[in-house]
């Protein structure tokens, strides 16, 4: 798939269809909770003040982050829940998501930065757009997490 062949929205809580809150949950639940074998309540009460970033592919959600506002989880606006559909992994479309999700976060909340809760895993991925780590290693929900800031 070529990044032209994706539809890109950005909404409200309120603004989501029922069929777009069905697909971004059911998006994180297949990856987070299924594939990565992680149980977490994912409905934890931030999406209803979140801005939602989907991109579609025809009727498929290929990709999802969440944009948190400051003073919900952090001090600073935070970036949650990113997640691609597996048929869209290592095809560089995950940059084209996490940079959005960045530029947009920049846009609403100029000068604050943005904090992040990675997957240890990714952190090079998240050093590559200039996040620094932030603390040490910690567990979330058995998988290991580390905090990361972009100025």
């Amino acid at each position: 798939m070529s990044p032209d062949s994706y539809h890109w929205m950005e909404k409200t809580f309120a603004e989501l269809t029922t069929r777009e809150l069905y697909d971004a949950m059911n998006l994180r639940q297949e990856v987070f909770i299924v594939e990565q074998q992680a149980p977490y309540l994912d409905a934890d009460n931030v999406d209803q003040v979140s801005i939602h970033l989907l991109a579609y592919c025809g009727e498929s959600l290929q990709g999802y982050a969440r944009l948190v506002p400051p003073g919900v989880k952090y001090p600073e606006p935070s970036l949650g829940r990113i997640v691609l559909r597996q048929e869209s992994r290592g095809t560089g479309f995950s940059r084209i998501l996490v940079g959005k999700a960045i530029q947009k976060s920049k846009d609403l909340y100029p000068d604050l930065g943005i904090r992040i809760s990675a997957q240890n895993p990714l952190a090079s991925f998240y050093r590559s757009f200039d996040f620094q780590e932030v603390g040490d290693v910690y567990d979330e929900d058995g998988i290991p997490h580390i905090e990361m800031f972009l100025v």
